[in-house]
């Protein structure tokens, strides 16, 4: 098994745009300059001209995710594809990759031409892929890089006639997995006879190749409650009884890795254990999970559910997303106005969560402080027992790393307060 690489010097690249208005929050002296000049020069947040809100990600908490996610893959004998739509950012999509990651995964067809202008070589989209404008492309992408290797989702017939159709007389054929998904879940075959036909039609199409099975037991489940946990387990007993049905039948003749991957960032733990159990010694299965949300954690949904944090002796993720903000108002003794809103931070799974407060220069803990309601460009904080004032910066944590990336195309990677580099996203 080996990782998927990327183009090093289209990552390298970034450092050359320039810098100018476009690009929220950073200080006025920077434009015109180069990113990497500009992330050479390690200026302070607070001293050196940032202008609020912003959004940062921690230095040594990205590395911490980062070891801590490709150690726990490798001891747990699991490969990890982790879902790019979570950064949308290149450099840490090659951070990924230098830690071992087998691919990178995608959710529709503009994020794997985006994966593509930089390189990506192995690619996983989790989804049915059946516009025919994206299809052509995508038979015209694999024939000219023989080194390319894709594979999406397919949950109906209907959906592989309607790939077939559009490929055509493809040079090379489209790598799938049958998705199995469940009553209540998202996309996905919702019962193993209807899986198989799927897989039937796969056989038949002249422009398509079954490799394996694929899932998502995230929307089945949404805490870490015993009957959660056992919800999830039974959706990956139907996940791998369809595995070893398409075997017996005979699906997986020929295919030198059967591909069997679910796993979003919460449940990852249970994925492992059911796909690392023994297969038949002549099904070759390498098993995958997805999660993506690791690479920054959070300080709301992840940090309740992520399986590092609730299983004793395991090294938990780290938050690597801070935002700040200053008070912009302080209209009565207890509620205080943030120069931030929806337009700037993650309001879907948790509302901002106030940490500290920096006032003079100096930085303390804020406690019994509370976002209460988010505007598009302000959040209400209850004040409770401590103390703000107009123009101190708030440190909030944040929930969702997912709605929080598309908001930002340049953020800061932080060591303390000094920046000492600066990401890339493209929504």
């Amino acid at each position: 098994m080996h990782s998927a690489d990327i183009d090093r010097t289209a990552v390298a690249a970034l450092r050359a745009e320039r810098v100018d208005w476009q690009f929220k929050g950073l200080p006025s002296s920077t434009f015109g300059a180069t990113v990497g000049e500009v992330a050479d020069r390690r200026l302070d947040l607070f001293a050196d001209g940032f202008v609020g809100p912003l959004v940062v990600l921690d230095a040594e908490a990205l590395e911490h995710n980062l070891t801590t996610m490709a150690g726990w893959c490798a001891r747990h004998g699991v490969a990890l594809a982790p879902h790019g739509k979570t950064t949308m950012a290149p450099q840490l999509f090659a951070r990924q990759l230098d830690h071992g990651s087998w691919a990178i995964t995608a959710a529709n067809a503009s994020q794997l031409r985006v994966y593509r202008a930089f390189g990506v070589s192995r690619v996983l989209l989790a989804n049915q892929l059946v516009d025919p404008a994206a299809l052509r492309w995508l038979a015209d992408e694999l024939a000219a890089d023989p080194a390319f290797e894709f594979t999406c989702w397919v949950d109906s017939v209907a959906g592989v006639r309607a790939m077939t159709e559009a490929l055509g007389s493809a040079s090379r054929p489209v790598d799938v997995l049958v998705e199995l998904g469940a009553t209540g879940g998202r996309t996905g075959a919702r019962d193993a006879d209807t899986a198989v036909a799927v897989a039937q039609a796969v056989a038949e199409s002249p422009a398509l190749r079954l490799v394996g099975v694929g899932g998502y037991e995230g929307a089945l489940a949404h805490d870490a409650s015993e009957q959660a946990k056992s919800t999830v387990d039974a959706y990956l007993d139907a996940v791998r009884d369809l595995v070893l049905r398409l075997h017996g039948e005979g699906r997986f003749d020929g295919v030198d890795q059967v591909i069997v991957t679910i796993g979003g960032s919460a449940y990852f733990d249970q994925v492992a254990a059911a796909l690392t159990r023994p297969w038949p010694e002549d099904l070759p299965v390498l098993p995958v999970v997805r999660s993506g949300a690791y690479v920054t954690h959070d300080d709301g949904f992840y940090r309740g559910i992520s399986p590092l944090g609730r299983t004793e002796g395991e090294q938990p993720f780290r938050s690597a997303l801070r935002a700040w903000a200053q008070v912009t108002s302080k209209p009565q003794a207890d509620l205080a106005l943030l120069t931030i809103g929806k337009r700037d931070a993650s309001f879907d799974e948790g509302l901002p969560e106030p940490q500290v407060v920096r006032s003079a220069g100096v930085e303390r803990p804020l406690r019994g402080a509370t976002v209460t309601a988010l505007n598009d460009q302000h959040a209400f904080l209850a004040i409770g027992d401590d103390t703000v004032e107009v123009g101190d910066w708030i440190g909030l944590g944040l929930s969702h790393p997912c709605t929080v990336f598309d908001k930002w195309r340049l953020i800061p990677v932080v060591d303390g307060t000094t920046v000492v580099d600066l990401v890339r996203t493209y929504f």
